[in-house]
């Protein structure tokens, strides 16, 4: 399968351009594009380019037909010439039906009545957090909190020991971070990054090999497709997945979320005056914030979309951030409104076969988080500027400073 080259006079802007980014999603960029060009071809540096997809109902279409669009052999934009690690075996990045029997598998740690039975030790985590944070008076409300609860929450599920965690937590952010030129790492180091963690996971498979533990690792090593027991790559990618997508979105989700009731006062307001709006405001903050922008398809065959011609081959991006804030599915769409229902967003992915796994998890993690935080600190407030992550993939904040009053 060959990858198809950029249309005559295709053009439009360049989204790796990571100054577009500097304040978060370029929005009026997403708005000009879904008013002229909702699909369009876009520039790829060193690579052939893609279709952006920015309309609320094109994404839905693409999430929705993986037998036409293909999450293998990847769901990032760019291919890398050097190898991915292995990484093209990620549950992720398969389809049907590799994808349904991985899925079966981890599902069995992510079912309603396993996640509603955290939220005792969640809360747990949360008031003793938020305790030692308040008694500092001041405190940066990313490294101090929201890393801390959701980084905790995956590894006590997963099974990693607590003295190990931020040893596992610093992996994640090196494969993470590889576009922001302030933390400087390069693909080399994030496939270091990835080997050690490889094989911090095979020592923690050997240890409980024979056993019986109810964490999702032993879960996995117990687990068998096709009559047949994971591989130990498969075991080491189902842990790389789960601990960078557990403690990663969840984190922006939370950060995000509070900064958007810094910068809408009346709403955090209006949302301390009624707790009952928690569960509406929290899908707010994942529309408003979305805190993973794009994912990556590839068309299995020529077809087409939005009126444009698209070539088996060609990547195809759908922009979240962009068909969350679509002024043809959601009123007034540039609001901050905590109370806003229905809320259709695609926050968690658009349907299909790869709608978020943990989606229960973070709105469980978000819930529980800000009953505490407004409960304790109703005058929370911003002590410092924000630090933006440099990605056009992860819609993070590296720091918010904060100060208890």
């Amino acid at each position: 399968m060959t990858q198809a080259t950029a249309p005559p006079g295709a053009a439009g802007p360049d989204l790796f351009d990571l100054g577009l980014f500097a304040d978060g999603p370029p929005h009026e960029v997403f708005r000009r594009l879904r008013a002229e060009s909702p699909v369009c071809f876009l520039p790829e540096p060193d690579g052939p380019g893609y279709w952006g997809v920015f309309g609320y109902e094109d994404v839905f279409e693409v999430s929705r037909h993986p037998q036409t669009f293909g999450s293998h052999p990847s769901t990032f934009i760019r291919d890398n010439p050097d190898g991915d690690g292995g990484a093209g075996e990620l549950m992720l990045n398969q389809d049907p039906p590799r994808h349904t029997q991985l899925r079966k598998l981890v599902n069995k740690g992510f079912t309603p009545r396993q996640i509603n039975a955290l939220e005792p030790r969640i809360r747990e985590m949360v008031v003793r957090i938020l305790d030692d944070a308040a008694a500092r008076g001041s405190f940066d409300l990313v490294t101090d909190v929201a890393v801390e609860v959701p980084l905790q929450v995956i590894a006590e599920l997963v099974g990693v020991p607590t003295k190990e965690r931020h040893t596992v937590f610093a992996w994640t952010e090196t494969m993470m971070s590889l576009d922001d030129p302030e933390v400087g790492a390069t693909i080399e180091d994030a496939h270091q990054a990835m080997s050690e963690m490889f094989a911090y996971a095979d020592r923690l498979a050997a240890e409980r090999a024979d056993g019986d533990g109810s964490d999702l690792l032993s879960v996995l090593l117990r687990a068998e497709v096709d009559g047949a027991r994971l591989s130990a790559m498969d075991v080491d990618l189902f842990f790389m997945l789960l601990m960078n997508a557990g403690s990663e979105t969840t984190r922006n989700l939370i950060t995000g979320g509070t900064l958007a009731l810094f910068e809408h006062p009346e709403e955090r307001a209006r949302l301390a005056g009624d707790p009952v709006l928690l569960p509406t405001a929290i899908e707010e903050m994942l529309r408003w914030v979305t805190p993973v922008m794009h994912f990556r398809r590839t068309a299995r065959t020529d077809t087409e979309l939005g009126g444009q011609q698209i070539r088996e081959g060609d990547k195809v991006v759908m922009w979240y951030s962009s068909a969350n804030r679509d002024e043809s599915h959601f009123s007034d769409a540039d609001r901050f409104d905590v109370g806003r229902t229905p809320n259709e967003h695609v926050a968690f992915g658009a349907g299909g076969p790869h709608f978020c796994l943990g989606a229960s998890l973070a709105r469980l993690e978000a819930r529980v988080m800000f009953e505490e935080l407004l409960a304790r600190m109703p005058g929370l407030a911003p002590d410092g500027p924000v630090k933006r992550l440099g990605s056009n993939f992860i819609n993070g904040i590296k720091s918010l400073p904060v100060r208890t009053t």
